[in-house]
């Protein structure tokens, strides 16, 4: 007679001692690894742990570049830049040393890498996911593989950095992998958050993010809580040749 172990008379109890053992689609997750908070409140209500996951991957989708991503990312991207590196891998434009000085983001503290083909461009960002060389990653990709994104997820899960993937909001109707995806579209003086996907109950909301730094200039046609209509050329992530450098 084999010997069977004894079901506890009251599983609800035992369970009731592992709080993060079952989640819920209707609850918020509770991520393992730390988070850091976005720097905006009215977004880390809509996160897990109230901030950006560490060792997870995280798609911002941009309807273009330089509608004010980087300044979503620039309080978080500041915290991480005192102690740690942040890469910078294929960005549509180059960084501007003044500007990431007045964002608190020290030369010696950012690394930018211009990668000669896409694959070089990945199999840099998994290296450098995999050594936890950086405190943060960024990586600008417009077309990536299925395959990719789960090396890239399965990376990111083995490292203590946080990683940022840049793609155009097109991609919302591709699945991928990663927990946390967030569409972003410009607004005026700020931006506009989709939820697209989170370990977390799902959501239909725009949320409008206020960004002090964001030029009103160049959402003249948008209302604050709109999409705005962008006719100008999108401004450089890292903008350059201008007596008033911005970065968006």
């Amino acid at each position: 007679m084999i010997a069977q172990s004894p079901i506890p008379p009251n599983l609800s109890s035992v369970l009731g001692k592992m709080p993060h053992a079952i989640w819920r689609a209707s609850e918020m997750a509770v991520y393992k690894a730390s988070t850091l908070s976005s720097g905006f409140k009215e977004l880390d209500a809509e996160l897990p742990n109230e901030g950006w996951p560490r060792s997870s991957l995280i798609e911002l989708l941009v309807q273009q570049a330089g509608i004010g991503e980087m300044q979503l990312l620039k309080p978080a991207l500041a915290a991480i830049a005192r102690s740690q590196r942040i890469a910078l891998i294929q960005p549509p434009h180059a960084p501007n040393g003044l500007t990431c000085q007045s964002w608190n983001l020290p030369a010696e503290r950012l690394m930018w890498l211009k990668a000669k083909t896409t694959a070089d461009a990945l199999w840099t960002t998994e290296q450098i996911l995999k050594n936890g060389s950086c405190g943060a990653v960024l990586l600008w990709q417009a077309n990536i593989r299925a395959e990719a994104l789960r090396r890239l997820n399965l990376a990111a899960q083995t490292t203590d950095t946080y990683f940022f993937l840049m793609r155009p909001v097109s991609a919302q109707r591709d699945t991928s992998p990663a927990p946390l995806r967030l569409a972003l579209r410009p607004a005026r003086s700020g931006i506009n958050v989709e939820i697209v996907k989170r370990q977390g109950p799902h959501s239909d909301l725009i949320h409008f993010i206020n960004l002090p730094d964001m030029p009103v200039s160049r959402h003249n046609n948008s209302t604050e809580h709109d999409h705005a209509h962008v006719d100008l050329p999108a401004p450089a992530i890292l903008a350059t040749g201008s007596n008033q450098t911005i970065l968006v």
